[in-house]
């Protein structure tokens, strides 16, 4: 049973980082895109950066990636809130990690995730502020600050919240929440994505709700009903079902409009 389980996690695996379709869709993108090299504490951390074709400053979002690591999906994602008219920098939180000191992209695969949740916290939280600070510094960005992320991503953007004062907002794709006692340091709003066949993220719900609500903090959670864990990313793809597709739509509609409103 367990070589069965490992061979289907496998293959999970392997179909999340099998991304052509959004590689495909990053090269025809006419907006700005780098890498950059964002420095701390004796760390450099990769990020991806895209700007938007804008006309003045712009807020900036910081995207924290999926248990898959950066992958082709998140660059895609990080070009459409950029096209979206948002400042976005996406850091490669395995930077210095991989085979040789590389990054998600130099590991064997199957072995991103076990690394992803083999980091140590203090240092998650330390590049996350590092890869903002740089961004907000940037010419282009007018000092306003979000964060979204995604499986994994969308934990720690919850996490973030906890630790990071000045951010707008926060948007939890999927994520399970930071202990109770945490969220008293949360100043931002923060807003969920949920999927309703996701048993084990979305039985954190209601007691988030509680807790959030106990400590006096905004928190507004929507779940796609019939959606998948995943769905930003599985809606997207060429084999999308049906309700991932519905999901993932109606919750950029929801990510875009409540990021227009926050950002005035």
């Amino acid at each position: 049973m367990k070589r069965i389980a490992l061979v289907l996690a496998l293959l999970v695996a392997q179909s999340a980082l099998a991304q052509d379709w959004a590689r495909a869709k990053v090269e025809k993108s006419p907006r700005h895109r780098e890498w950059v090299t964002v420095k701390h504490d004796g760390r450099n951390v990769e990020a991806f950066v895209v700007y938007p074709e804008a006309k003045g400053k712009r807020p900036v979002a910081l995207v924290i990636h999926e248990i898959f690591g950066l992958t082709d999906w998140v660059e895609d994602l990080t070009d459409q809130l950029a096209e979206a008219g948002y400042v976005v920098i996406a850091p490669d939180l395995l930077s210095g990690m991989g085979p040789n000191g590389g990054r998600t992209t130099d590991f064997p695969a199957g072995k991103v995730g076990e690394a992803i949740n083999k980091l140590n916290p203090d240092t998650i939280t330390a590049d996350l502020n590092a890869a903002a600070d740089y961004a907000l510094k940037l010419p282009a960005s007018n000092g306003k600050l979000f964060v979204a992320g995604f499986c994994w991503g969308g934990g720690q953007t919850f996490r973030f919240a906890t630790n990071r004062p000045d951010l707008s907002a926060a948007f939890v794709f999927y994520g399970p929440p930071p202990d109770k006692d945490a969220m008293t340091k949360i100043k931002a709003p923060v807003y969920g994505f949920y999927a309703g066949n996701d048993a084990r993220i979305g039985a954190t719900v209601p007691e988030t709700i509680q807790n959030m609500k106990a400590a006096g903090k905004t928190y507004e959670p929507v779940t796609y009903e019939g959606a998948r864990h995943g769905f930003m990313r599985s809606g997207e793809a060429p084999d999308a079902s049906e309700a991932d597709k519905k999901a993932r739509t109606d919750a950029w509609a929801r990510w875009k409009s409540l990021m227009e409103k926050s950002a005035k």
